[in-house]
């Protein structure tokens, strides 16, 4: 059953980039653009998790945020919540309120996609595995390990971030500039040129000295996993 998200976000702009990647990622999204809207969408569609920013017409988020605790249908639903607002006070009344995690913009798409797969691995354990298989290689995000043929692969913190984006999406081809937004972050400091750096680090410890080249170069257009069957 895929997994459904209520986005409640009032800024175009905003609603556009989440609901493109959270789309991609396998989410069933349903979006509100104000805290009057998000609380009838919230009784109506039961989402697994609710993304809901702490600005918005009407009502405030944490006003929201209240309500839904107070509310029978809505008292478990998890919250995230999103915000501009990165005092430590602020971060501490939407927790107190009723919020389950809380993340400060600028985030990385990156980073949102972890705190999800953890939000739901504890709600609803079955729709996410921290384990992935692709061809001989295995993948397991709660150890931080990953295996190929039976053999421990070593990779630092950028190439297994960009190895799990990989594994989310096997045979597409993403560019340089997507690599970068999804893995990095779109407010990271960092050239395009460094992707091809940490590609050919991943590609050399995956593949060793003898086994098949899992990652795939498509000329003037970018990477893809691809080499072997997902299952």
């Amino acid at each position: 059953m895929t997994p459904s998200i209520l986005l409640v976000e009032d800024e175009s702009a905003v609603v556009e980039l989440l609901r493109y990647n959270l789309d991609r990622a396998g989410y069933e999204v349903t979006v509100a653009m104000d805290g009057e809207e998000a609380l009838l969408l919230a009784c109506e569609t039961k989402p697994d998790v609710i993304l809901l920013d702490w600005m918005l017409p009407n009502l405030s988020g944490i006003e929201v945020c209240r309500r839904l605790r107070r509310d029978p249908n809505t008292r478990n639903t998890p919250i995230i919540m999103l915000t501009a607002r990165g005092e430590e006070s602020d971060r501490i009344r939407g927790l107190d309120t009723g919020a389950d995690d809380f993340i400060a913009k600028p985030f990385s798409m990156n980073e949102l996609m972890a705190r999800l797969r953890a939000v739901m691995r504890r709600i609803r354990p079955g729709l996410t595995e921290d384990v992935t298989n692709y061809s001989d290689l295995t993948l397991d995000r709660a150890a931080m390990r990953v295996r190929r043929s039976g053999r421990d692969i070593h990779l630092g913190p950028t190439e297994f971030r960009l190895l799990d984006f990989f594994l989310q999406f096997p045979g597409r081809v993403f560019s340089r500039e997507q690599l970068l937004d999804a893995v990095w972050g779109p407010d990271a400091d960092v050239e395009a040129r460094t992707v091809d750096v940490h590609v050919g680090r991943l590609r050399k410890a995956i593949n060793g000295d003898s086994d098949s080249d899992l990652i795939r170069t498509v000329r003037s257009a970018g990477y893809a996993l691809d080499g072997g069957a997902l299952r």
